[in-house]
């Protein structure tokens, strides 16, 4: 049976890491104050990147990292797990809605990992529903509780139901499909925003989804043996969802999350928390601000 905690990862170092307009729409937790400074900001975001893996390297994560290519410019690339998903040797390659996230997806990426010893025999790539303007971005998109075979997905306009049902159908996870809305009633682009399932616990902003749906989303969870943390929305909004489980080279767990996530909790929430695992912070405010996105999304499972 498949364990919850991540024991290798990969992390994707950035070149040009920005504010991306072409994601914006539908990505509300991007903020465009300052972005002008394009220089200053991928600089400052290399240095967050990099102060981040030594942080994991220093708690005994093994983390593997890959160097963006100067060209084409992905201002996103620091964000891995949106277009690949590693499955015991199946790896999956993903549609994606930003025309220049679709750059990301790097053959050589995959040659260097299996050169260095991540088992991949077979890469499945159903990123062709791009051309019919469906997306499924990943981990992003999808929330995995492996134990179970359970998808837990937000639907948005990077989340689709036809091009979930096909990976339940490569992969053998049975979709768990819900709406979630922000505060302006938008959308959720991505469920890892809202939500992080770890050995024996689950994290999850209730409040955005609708309550007709909101309590078979919570007894699922509860019904696998999750014991559920809730957040509000405000706390969604300091990336408190965006959390990995990973594990050190003792096995040990360790709940990874960013700086704000973790000022945002409650002692209560730390407490719950800690009693599942080891609560660690990376600090990466420019990454979060310009990104939209936070450690979650950084970080890619590779097994």
């Amino acid at each position: 049976m498949a364990e919850q905690i991540s024991t290798e990862i990969m992390m994707v170092r950035p070149k040009h890491f920005g504010f991306d307009l072409a994601t914006a729409s539908s990505n509300s937790f991007q903020n465009s104050d300052g972005a002008d400074a394009k220089e200053a900001i991928s600089k400052t975001a290399i240095q967050e990147f990099d102060a981040a893996v030594q942080r994991l390297r220093t708690h005994g994560v093994k983390v593997h990292v890959i160097e963006d290519t100067e060209q084409p410019v992905k201002p996103n690339a620091v964000f891995p797990n949106n277009w690949v998903s590693f499955h015991d040797g199946q790896v999956l390659l993903y549609p994606m809605e930003a025309v220049n996230r679709r750059w990301e997806r790097r053959e050589d990426i995959l040659d260097e990992l299996q050169e260095s010893g991540i088992a991949i025999d077979e890469v499945l790539d159903i990123s062709g529903f791009e051309e019919e303007e469906k997306y499924l971005e990943s981990t992003g998109s999808l929330v995995l509780d492996y134990k179970h075979k359970l998808a837990y997905a937000c639907i948005s306009s990077r989340t689709n139901r036809e091009v979930l049902d096909k990976f339940c159908e490569i992969t053998g996870f049975e979709p768990v499909l819900f709406e979630a809305f922000d505060r302006d009633g938008v959308a959720v682009y991505h469920t890892n925003v809202l939500m992080c399932i770890g050995t024996g616990y689950a994290v999850i902003c209730a409040d955005a989804i609708p309550e007709v749906q909101r309590n078979e989303v919570l007894e699922t969870l509860r019904k696998t043996g999750h014991e559920v943390v809730t957040l509000t929305m405000e706390q969604m909004y300091s990336f408190a969802g965006n959390m990995l489980e990973v594990a050190d080279e003792s096995g040990n767990s360790i709940l990874v999350m960013s700086g704000t996530a973790m000022k945002s909790l409650n002692l209560d929430q730390k407490e719950q928390l800690s009693n599942h695992a080891k609560l660690l912070a990376l600090n990466i405010p420019t990454i979060e601000k310009y990104g939209g996105g936070s450690v979650r999304c950084m970080m890619c499972r590779l097994r």
